[in-house]
């Protein structure tokens, strides 16, 4: 393989930084560009004890912003497209996830064009496949089923969209005459040190005398392990360089889990934080189709308010159904094509991730000692 060199967009969150980490040990690439609309001081220092085995470049710009996006594919041969705005509350504008999600995953398509950048990999996410119903059961799913979101809410429906768009654009023509190759890879619920959705959970159950909201005893999902995430985009990026794997992946989506124990959300957590004394709601929950109803009769109301005031559900039919769904997916066709097998065992990924949950208790604790003193 030739020398390369790499742009990361979304570098500095949960995903992004691993694939960086990962990135770094590459012997043929050149340089890693790192693109997000801005780094934490903690995380620029992190990145720069990379810098002596690699050339690690920060850009801090906009996903919207064209110039910016122009300057960062020049010279470049991969580019990730991990940077997303993720929402399943609905607490964020649909306007403001359209437009980073969508708009700037078409900016960066014609970046590429432009600058003639010859590959392009998508971080899509499992919601693009659904679940559409609670009462429909997925398991071990594949990528033949060809399963699509029929949700509206911004979120899935953005992503979705902007997956199209990657896939349609393998085969266009760069600027240089050169033929651009795309894939997408959408992983499962991504957990792991540092994931922003675990960190609220442990936070809000510390809160309440250590105890895990039951929310989604009825589901039965898959999570993959952040670093195996990022382990299948330097596959994939691997992959499309290579001229005889290259034409069986290119315009391809792949299911990206691991070999985590399949389990409902609520147990996952408690599998995660029980070591630390957390544990779960035995409180009575509500039918998961009187929940469903009654998202359904708030997103009314918010509706109808809309015009003068804007009301935000506590929850939506949007995510009632994510959380009481049997939805579970194989990794064999990434394992196939791509040759991917998880870097970590669900050993490894369950440890790594309870120690973090340990760091976030202690921090809880000594903030505790703090206010009464």
């Amino acid at each position: 393989m030739t020398e390369w060199s790499c742009l990361i967009t979304g570098a500095g969150g949960f995903l992004g930084q691993r694939i960086i980490s990962l990135l770094a040990e590459e012997k043929e690439l050149q340089e890693i560009r790192a693109l997000d609309k801005v780094f934490r001081p903690e995380l620029q220092e992190e990145f720069s004890k990379l810098k002596h085995k690699v050339k690690l470049t920060m850009l801090e710009g906009d996903i919207l912003d064209e110039q910016c996006l122009k300057r960062a594919c020049q010279g470049i041969s991969v580019v990730i497209h991990s940077a997303s705005i993720i929402d399943v509350t609905g607490a964020i504008q649909r306007e403001a996830i359209m437009n980073v999600n969508l708009k700037g995953t078409q900016l960066l398509l014609e970046a590429c064009v432009q600058a003639n950048v010859p590959i392009f990999i998508y971080t899509s996410t499992i919601e693009v496949a659904g679940p559409n119903s609670y009462s429909e059961i997925i398991q071990n799913g594949h990528e033949e089923e060809h399963l699509e979101s029929k949700w509206s809410t911004a979120y899935p429906y953005s992503k979705k969209l902007a997956e199209k768009v990657v896939l349609a654009a393998d085969g266009w023509t760069l600027k240089n005459g050169g033929t651009l190759y795309t894939c997408s890879l959408r992983p499962m619920y991504i957990y792991g040190e540092g994931n922003p959705f675990i960190c609220r959970q442990i936070n809000q159950a510390l809160q309440n005398n250590g105890i895990l909201k039951n929310f989604a005893k009825h589901s039965l999902v898959n999570p993959v392990y952040v670093g195996n995430v990022a382990w299948a985009h330097i596959l994939a990026l691997k992959a499309l360089l290579d001229p005889k794997k290259a034409p069986s992946i290119r315009g391809q989506f792949y299911y990206i889990s691991d070999d985590t124990p399949h389990e409902s959300y609520s147990k996952f957590n408690y599998i995660l934080s029980k070591e630390w004394g957390l544990h779960i709601d035995s409180g009575m929950t509500l039918p998961v189709s009187l929940q469903y109803w009654i998202a359904f009769l708030l997103e009314i109301v918010s509706s109808l308010l809309s015009p003068i005031y804007e009301y935000q559900p506590p929850f939506t039919r949007h995510l009632v159904t994510l959380s009481n769904s049997v939805f579970t997916f194989s990794y064999k066709k990434a394992q196939q094509d791509l040759g991917y097998k998880p870097l970590y065992s669900w050993e490894e990924a369950k440890q790594k991730t309870t120690q973090w949950v340990g760091s976030l208790v202690k921090e809880h604790k000594e903030a505790l000692k703090k206010k009464t003193h």
